[in-house]
């Protein structure tokens, strides 16, 4: 076994440094107006220059963190610049809410509609501010978790569109990120602000969105966290419950909560009970709990992001507990996803395949897939298998 996790270390660490990271740098980085290109096609040409602010600060978190983890690279540092200060000048309104997507120039395209944007923002300008120093990133980090923390129980705020006290209903989306970007801004709460947070999104996470009798993470929920029959409150989106339990394993390894760690690694093994498609392999990218046709038409196909965050919340819950489960749902999952996924004729991996796992988009980043999933995945599975050598 050891030999097997050494060769799994390595693979994940060559296709990180060898393959994934070498296509952003080589096609993303705009050095005329700052910021990134995401809208690339497989072969590393630019379709469109609008620029998303999630994507925007997912690439600054990425190479931010890696200077800050792996190596004091230079050219990181400088990619992590070329799109920091760019969105230091350009991404926010009057007011410090951040907007969803600009110009390639920054002009603003698109309101500050919805918290997320701000989440990433944290994360972003919280690692660049850990890599460099600088005060006022430090303070850019601050002030949009602030946002998120001020805006949590409506995140959408005067751009929600439902009308209010018909049906409320309440996301695992916001509870799920904010337990994460709690802890990846570690370093610059105070302590009592760290431990009240995490305790409150663990807790709701594990209580509310979880259905206990089923196993599973529901989307949407009730304020008394109660399910509501419609379309919203059956909602299965297995990539967010996955992606939730690995955090949630994080929080509770650092606590040392062997408990609420297995706990976790329960749900993700019935989650991929209920999610693997038996015909074709692979997870459905959303699924309705009672078996009803789902309401998103894109509910069968097989997105990257979702299988990615399921190899590391598989790496990272069979190192915690050596579930033997674990293993056998990895090795299923790795060979799926690294056979249907990676490109190695032009590099990076592909994000969207319909059911049959046949690629249905021909691109490499776009409005919603950018530098972020990928090599964090590669990063997280690399540094699981190495630990446990």
């Amino acid at each position: 076994m050891e030999y097997k996790f050494r060769e799994l270390a390595e693979l994940y660490k060559n296709a990180l440094f060898n393959d994934v990271l070498p296509f952003w740098e080589k096609y993303s980085i705009d050095r005329e107006y700052g910021g990134y290109f995401t809208c690339i096609d497989r072969s590393g040409n630019v379709y469109d220059t609008d620029k998303f602010i999630w994507l925007q600060n997912r690439q600054v978190w990425t190479f931010s963190k890696f200077y800050n983890q792996i190596e004091k690279r230079e050219s990181w540092l400088n990619i992590a610049s070329n799109g920091a200060r760019f969105l230091a000048q350009h991404g926010r309104d009057l007011e410090g809410n951040w907007y969803f997507a600009l110009t390639r120039e920054g002009n603003p395209l698109v309101q500050p509609y919805n918290i997320f944007s701000d989440c990433f923002a944290a994360m972003a300008f919280s690692q660049y501010a850990l890599a460099t120093g600088e005060n006022w990133a430090k303070d850019v980090a601050m002030q949009a978790y602030d946002n998120v923390l001020r805006r949590m129980h409506n995140p959408k705020g005067k751009y929600n569109k439902t009308y209010p006290g018909t049906r409320s209903l309440k996301s695992l989306a916001v509870p799920m990120i904010l337990a994460n970007l709690t802890l990846e801004m570690e370093w610059l709460l105070p302590s009592e602000t760290l431990e009240n947070v995490l305790n409150l999104t663990v807790r709701e996470v594990m209580t509310d969105f979880l259905d206990r009798e089923r196993g599973l993470m529901y989307e949407n929920v009730a304020p008394d966290s109660s399910h509501i029959d419609s379309f919203d409150g059956r909602l299965i989106n297995p990539g967010h419950g996955i992606e939730a339990m690995w955090f949630i394993m994080d929080i509770a390894h650092r606590r040392n909560d062997v408990t609420t760690i297995n706990q976790a690694v329960d749900v993700v093994l019935n989650i991929l009970n209920f999610a693997w498609d038996s015909e074709y392999g692979g997870l459905y990218y959303f699924m309705d709990a009672d078996g009803h046709p789902p309401q998103q038409l894109e509910w069968d196909q097989k997105l990257w992001w979702v299988h990615l965050e399921s190899l590391v919340a598989l790496a990272m819950g069979y190192c915690l507990t050596g579930r033997e489960a674990c293993w056998e749902w990895y090795q299923k999952m790795h060979d799926y996803t690294w056979s249907h996924f990676a490109d190695p004729e032009y590099g990076e991996w592909f994000g969207y395949l319909n059911r049959r796992g046949e690629v249905l988009l021909n691109l490499k980043g776009g409005k919603w897939k950018g530098c972020f999933h990928v090599p964090r995945a590669l990063y997280l599975c690399w540094q699981q298998f190495e630990a446990v050598l």
